[in-house]
């Protein structure tokens, strides 16, 4: 089950958080994970994303969710940061592991 939700401008699609449900073993509780938060550049820093995560996040508190979790890269400063201020912290005892393209092919066909 696939949440999205949208905000719409006259013109065009400004900004989005795709969103979908996970479950902590660990917490016992179920929880979301957010794939992306995406505002449009030019529309960076008018609060968007502030509102946006926001929105996520008390999606997750009336669902009863232990925790609402997303990646970063590492070289975007810009997001790490504005993450912060939001409240989050970094894993840092966590990788992520990814099978893609041909070594998804490979690991399906063991």
């Amino acid at each position: 089950m696939l949440k999205q939700f949208w905000r719409k401008s006259p013109v065009r699609q400004l900004d989005l958080p795709l969103f979908f449900p996970t479950y902590s073993t660990f917490l016992t509780q179920p929880g979301l994970y957010l794939e992306d938060l995406f505002v449009f550049s030019e529309y960076r820093g008018s609060g968007i994303g502030k509102a946006l995560l926001i929105h996520v996040a008390q999606l997750a508190v009336s669902r009863g969710c232990g925790r609402l979790e997303w990646s970063v890269q590492t070289w975007n400063q810009l997001a790490i940061d504005f993450y912060q201020r939001m409240g989050a912290t970094f894993e840092n005892d966590w990788r992520t592991c990814r099978v893609a393209a041909e070594a998804l092919t490979t690991l399906a066909r063991l």
